[in-house]
């Protein structure tokens, strides 16, 4: 236990070393690959809000739960 702690705080040191010493990238985002980014965002908060519509009752129990279920299985 004690070498993996060791070796994941290396690790993590090495990470941030390399991160602190980058270099200016001089680079720029063109509007396809913001347009690509935008439609991304969208996608994903469509996919959420389907997902949750999905299993809107689920979600529903879960958050109350001293109610009895619909079904009157209990």
């Amino acid at each position: 236990m004690r070498r993996t702690r060791t070796l994941l705080s290396s690790l993590v040191l090495v990470v941030l070393l390399f991160l602190a010493h980058t270099r200016d990238a001089h680079a720029y985002i063109d509007p396809g690959s913001g347009s690509y980014i935008v439609q991304l965002i969208i996608a994903g908060l469509l996919g959420a809000a389907f997902a949750a519509r999905i299993y809107w009752k689920r979600i529903k129990e879960f958050f109350s739960p001293g109610q009895e279920k619909e079904d009157g299985s209990e």
